[in-house]
């Protein structure tokens, strides 16, 4: 079984009124009931929670963590970023929703600012979410396309890295369009970025919303754990009888030299 973890701000559902509304048992919440029928073994984690909601065993036991954010990217301490980074790098599924785009740990793993366009539009817009690549995993059991009625804008140009594969590309209403369905590999880990899901619209009550989401999970979720990780491997032993030997290995080169310059200017 699938460890997924839905972590979730949950202070719109707090604050707003209009979101309280449409999530009465929040957006997280709304996100686990859907998934429950899938089969997942699923954890409702909040920014609120003791440890941000993401204590280190929860991050260790979590395959697959999905994210969303939105006015508090800033609140997240850095150091569970640091950990959450590197459990993607270990093989960690990662699907990160909507205005998460702004994430410290989606920024960190993008390397780019992930500025995009946007726009509320009274009441929302219609989203038509077009499936670019119908036999992708992520993409089974997903129509031609999906229409949403009532959707927040989010337009191109997005600053982002050339996504592995882009599953999906939205149009708008008001005439923009979007790369809205985005893969990456990040070490051993894979990474989701799917931007439908604004906090006043029951997007997450759509069937095929939460199919794409429950496909991206089983496609996150690595296949093994076996095998070997990249590391920064000093190898003081070549492979090819007669090659030079490593010279230095039980200290790092810029850590010898800063030793070396140190000592030669102590007073002799």
């Amino acid at each position: 079984m699938i460890n997924v973890t839905v972590w979730n701000e949950c202070r719109h559902e707090v604050e707003d009124e209009d979101v309280k509304e449409v999530y009465p048992e929040t957006i997280g919440g709304c996100i686990v009931n859907n998934l429950e029928p899938f089969g997942f073994n699923l954890t409702l984690a909040t920014l609120d929670d003791p440890e941000q909601g993401l204590s280190d065993e929860l991050i260790e036991n979590t395959d697959v963590l999905i994210w969303w954010g939105h006015r508090y990217h800033d609140e997240l301490n850095d150091a569970l970023i640091d950990k959450l980074q590197a459990r993607v790098l270990a093989g960690m599924g990662l699907i990160m929703l909507h205005s998460s785009h702004h994430a410290k740990l989606f920024k960190r793993l993008m390397g780019t600012s992930c500025n995009l366009s946007w726009r509320e539009a009274e009441g929302g817009e219609r989203e038509r979410v077009w499936c670019l690549k119908p036999s992708h995993p992520i993409a089974e059991g997903i129509p031609a396309q999906i229409e949403l009625p009532q959707s927040e804008m989010y337009g191109e140009p997005f600053d982002i890295p050339e996504p592995d594969e882009l599953i999906f590309n939205s149009w708008y209403q008001g005439g923009e369009v979007m790369r809205s369905g985005c893969t990456y590999t990040r070490g051993r880990g894979r990474v989701f970025f799917f931007s439908p899901g604004h906090e006043t619209f029951p997007i997450f009550r759509n069937p095929h919303i939460i199919r794409v989401l429950a496909n991206a999970i089983q496609w996150t979720n690595q296949s093994h754990q076996t095998g070997w990780s990249l590391g920064n491997w000093g190898r003081p032993e070549p492979l090819e009888p007669g090659a030079p030997r490593q010279t230095y290995f039980k200290k790092p080169r810029k850590l010898m030299v800063a030793e070396k310059l140190a000592a030669s200017k102590k007073p002799k």
